[in-house]
């Protein structure tokens, strides 16, 4: 029951922190770097649910994240609204999870790795080469933000706070996902795949389904990146972007929720503040990346506990040793 206490404890103590967060940081530019470090968190969740839950690596998620940024900002340039645009995206982008699924999940393992690399190199040659359609390297513009109940987002501070209730609402929905008989029946095809087909379920049904629920919150993570850049060009679909998300993942630790989000938080605090200080802040990232594999190989997070709960063992069984030597003097 206390740690259940300290837990909740803890999670309220974040969401004060998080709530006020411009209030005490008053800088627009960390504050902008803040919002950054949310969308990517939800970017790298939703990669998670693959990686973490599914066992399925993917190399293609960034065909994802920018098929739905580049698809909301050419319908904002067209003309349409921002819910058209949005609601285009979103089904644009389930569609090509769609049909990203159908030809990755033939394969798991390498395979599946390669496939979804190619992919995603796939949308990538699209945007730089059909220049008629998203304006090559000149990329696409996004003039204006949306105002939710009339509330203008054009500050840093009004589009922290919707994109902290975005990816409040995106953990809320990997928590229960995670706690569901489907995120159970996932993590037994990553698991055991043979034993589950045995049992009777659906094992491609199954992954395929998390591909898309992956695949829509990689295409709300684009949605909230092109309205925070106003922004969007094909750099964005690069084999770099999926490979950052997948090391915000492993780095933080796979197959649960707070992992990603701590590594996005590395991965953006190190491309936005450690770069203005130190030049070759990509060997930084390298070497603590490979630190962490080295001493905490299950990522920050779980390693984190891992070494914790060692050190109070040790701590305690210190402590414990001379009252357990005095009592045994003292017994008969």
């Amino acid at each position: 029951m206390s740690w259940i206490n300290s837990r909740r404890v803890a999670i309220g103590v974040a969401l004060v922190l998080l709530a006020t967060l411009p209030v005490w940081i008053g800088n627009p530019y960390y504050i902008n770097v803040s919002s950054q470090i949310l969308l990517f968190a939800v970017f790298a969740l939703a990669l998670n649910v693959l990686v973490g839950y599914g066992g399925l690596v993917s190399l293609g998620h960034a065909g994802l994240f920018a098929m739905a940024g580049y698809t909301g900002a050419l319908m904002l340039d067209a003309g349409h609204g921002h819910f058209v645009a949005i609601l285009a995206a979103l089904v644009v982008t389930l569609a090509t999870s769609a049909v990203f699924g159908v030809l990755a999940l033939r394969s798991t393992g390498i395979g599946f790795l390669m496939i979804t690399l190619a992919l995603g190199q796939i949308v990538w040659g699209i945007a730089y080469r059909w220049a008629g359609l998203t304006n090559g390297d000149n990329g696409v513009n996004v003039t204006t933000r949306p105002a939710p109940l009339g509330i203008s987002l054009a500050s840093a501070d009004y589009f922290y706070y919707a994109t902290l209730v975005v990816f409040l609402i995106a953990v809320a929905t990997m928590a229960v996902f995670v706690r569901s008989p489907f995120g159970a029946a996932l993590r037994g095809t990553r698991d055991q795949a043979r034993r589950m087909n045995a049992l009777g379920y659906n094992v491609w049904l199954i992954r395929f389904l998390a591909f898309l629920f992956s695949g829509f919150w990689s295409g709300v993570a684009g949605l909230l990146f092109i309205y925070y850049n106003q922004f969007i060009s094909p750099q964005v679909s690069a084999l770099t972007t999926s490979a950052e998300a997948l090391l915000m993942v492993i780095s933080g630790g796979t197959a649960t929720l707070l992992g990603p989000i701590i590594g996005s938080a590395l991965v953006v605090i190190m491309k936005n503040v450690v770069s203005a200080y130190i030049e070759r802040w990509n060997l930084v990232l390298g070497v603590i990346f490979v630190l962490i594999i080295s001493f905490m190989p299950e990522g920050l997070v779980p390693g984190s506990v891992r070494l914790w709960r060692t050190g109070w063992q040790a701590l305690w069984s210190r402590l414990s040793a001379p009252a357990a030597r005095k009592t045994g003097e003292q017994g008969p």
